[in-house]
């Protein structure tokens, strides 16, 4: 219990540091956001920015919590090796992504790294998962 209650609050830190350098975004990109990408005016405000990605981590954990408890042991570490795996992926996309498309690119670097905060904090959270020992046994149906 207090594993989690730490990695929680690592999250909610993360988050919060995730949050603020999306705020950050260069005059350009923020011009951007006002004019052309309305939709994520959002990020423009620290606190919301780190409440969408807290929410987002937070329900990644519980999937991947919920995957510790009901599966057998092997089948879990598979599914957070996927989860590691599709969280490297993701962090790789963003990169090519910001230094591929000229929108992204002008949205500059503290912006890029608030997003690559977001792929390390799903990475942190399979590696803690895969570090947990599942020693719980699945509910098995009674016939």
């Amino acid at each position: 219990m207090r594993r989690q209650a730490s990695l929680t609050l690592f999250l909610a830190i993360l988050s919060v540091i995730c949050g603020y350098m999306l705020s950050k975004a260069s005059w350009i990109g923020r011009l951007g956001m006002s004019l052309f990408y309305q939709q994520y005016q959002f990020l423009k405000v620290w606190w919301k920015g780190a409440l969408l990605v807290f929410a987002v981590l937070i329900f990644l954990y519980a999937v991947q919590s919920f995957v510790q408890r009901r599966a057998t042991n092997s089948i879990a570490k598979v599914v957070h090796l996927f989860a590691l795996v599709a969280a490297l992926v993701g962090l790789y996309l963003t990169y090519d992504d910001f230094r591929n498309t000229t929108s992204h690119r002008w949205l500059g670097e503290r912006f890029h790294i608030g997003a690559y905060l977001f792929w390390i904090g799903w990475m942190v959270i399979s590696v803690y998962m895969l570090l947990t020992n599942n020693n719980e046994k699945p509910q098995q149906k009674m016939e």
